[in-house]
């Protein structure tokens, strides 16, 4: 005797039901519009994050060679000064007036080479 409010269980041998097919819809309906959904989906995020993310990773990657470049020419500009010190013995101040004559040139190149309207 069962309570109205208990309900029976399911048998696993009962039939399975199909719906009934539409004339003119596929009956993979629902794979075919899930399978679409998910290609413009993945369309639009491509044409959106791939931009972005190529715009990241050249940021990303100019900073780091910038920060390297640097840091070599700060260990460039030692060495020089070294090597000039060692080349040249005690005269030292000699080595220091050729490192700051290099830089004056350069100096006055790179100012040449600005715009003219750039600083007074």
């Amino acid at each position: 005797m069962t309570d109205a409010s208990t309900p029976e269980p399911i048998s696993s041998d009962a039939p399975v039901q199909k719906a009934a097919s539409i004339p003119g819809i596929p009956d993979n309906w629902p794979q075919l519009a899930t399978s679409k959904i998910v290609d413009k989906v993945d369309t639009v995020r491509i044409k959106t994050s791939g931009p972005a993310i190529n715009i990241a990773r050249t940021a990303v990657y100019g900073i780091i060679v910038a920060v390297l470049a640097v840091i070599a020419l700060i260990l460039l500009v030692i060495g020089v000064t070294r090597g000039l010190n060692e080349a040249l013995g005690e005269r030292v101040w000699l080595a220091y007036f050729i490192l700051g004559g290099v830089f004056s040139l350069v100096g006055m190149l790179l100012w040449r080479k600005r715009p003219h309207n750039a600083a007074g």
